[in-house]
């Protein structure tokens, strides 16, 4: 029954994405986004492409900080190995099994910690990732000089502040294992976000966007908040949905804003491609021994 319902999950996840992508097609010009995306510099390309690794590796040491807490001693390098390998299956596997859930299987098989613990830090180590995508969005929602949010910009930074709160005590409260490394893990989804903030600059610069960035930045924020929700293979669909009506409500170039979630996709394919390797090579997991910092096979 598990196995059927995994199936009619990923069926639906595809007809989702298919009928969004679907849609947007039907909305935009095909041939001016083909232009669009012919025209881009490839050096900016690549400069966001850089800054999307950067930001998945630290993205994957805030995940082994929530490890560690759990007595999982991974070393850095082989918890890496596993966030990629994680990605690839969220991305191009997701009806088969999902990263996260691979992690916490291969990590509950190896190591002697709870399924509840393994759930919760996977599950905090996303809601860390999302209280920054909403704390950015709600700092350039503040600065948007746009007339539809005039009188209103003292919300977004009144958010600020109160989501934090919000989160710590929900750390302290259901998770106080790991509220030790709350501000740090607070710190690491910061630079996560920024370095994907940076690689979308990276993108618009590459399409020779130099006006209206702060709400092609808030778009991003936006519907990276959205892919989260499970309802698309991968965020594919969803994303590009975003993009569209909000270039539409802050009145942008939609042609424009679709190219730009599309160069961002082809970039996080690259590197969750990556992971393939190691579906097919198994990670030899490494943890550290204590006091002396070396490492032994698990």
């Amino acid at each position: 029954m598990a196995k059927l319902n995994k199936k009619v999950t990923t069926v639906l996840k595809v007809l989702i994405s298919a009928v969004l992508i679907y849609f947007i097609f039907t909305k935009i010009n095909v041939s001016e986004i083909k232009s669009i995306l012919s025209t881009s510099n490839l050096i900016y390309l690549l400069l966001g492409l850089l800054f999307f690794a950067i930001s998945k590796l630290v993205a994957a040491v805030r995940l082994n900080l929530y490890f560690h807490r759990l007595q999982i001693m991974l070393t850095h390098k082989s918890n890496f190995k596993l966030y990629l390998l994680g990605m690839f299956y969220n991305l191009f596997l997701p009806g088969g099994i999902g990263g996260d859930a691979y992690k916490g299987y291969i990590l509950k098989k190896t190591f002697e910690v709870k399924t509840k613990r393994i759930v919760s830090v996977l599950v905090l180590d996303r809601l860390g990732g999302l209280l920054l995508l909403f704390i950015y969005a709600c700092l350039l929602l503040g600065f948007l000089d746009n007339k539809l949010l005039t009188g209103y910009h003292w919300i977004f930074f009144t958010a600020i502040p109160f989501s934090v709160v919000i989160f710590w005590l929900l750390n302290k409260k259901f998770f106080n294992y790991v509220l030790p490394i709350f501000w740090k893990s607070t710190v690491l989804s910061a630079l996560v976000q920024l370095a994907q903030l940076i690689c979308i600059w990276c993108i618009l610069l590459a399409l020779h966007i130099d006006t209206d960035q702060i709400s092609y930045l808030i778009i991003f924020l936006i519907s990276s908040i959205v892919a989260v929700v499970p309802l698309t293979l991968g965020g594919i669909g969803s994303r590009e949905v975003t993009f569209f009506y909000g270039a539409k409500f802050l009145e942008l170039d939609q042609n424009v804003s679709v190219s730009v979630s599309v160069l961002f996709f082809l970039i996080t394919a690259l590197v969750s491609l990556i992971g393939v390797w190691y579906h097919f090579k198994k990670i030899k997991l490494r943890v550290i021994v204590t006091p002396k910092q070396q490492t032994k096979e698990v």
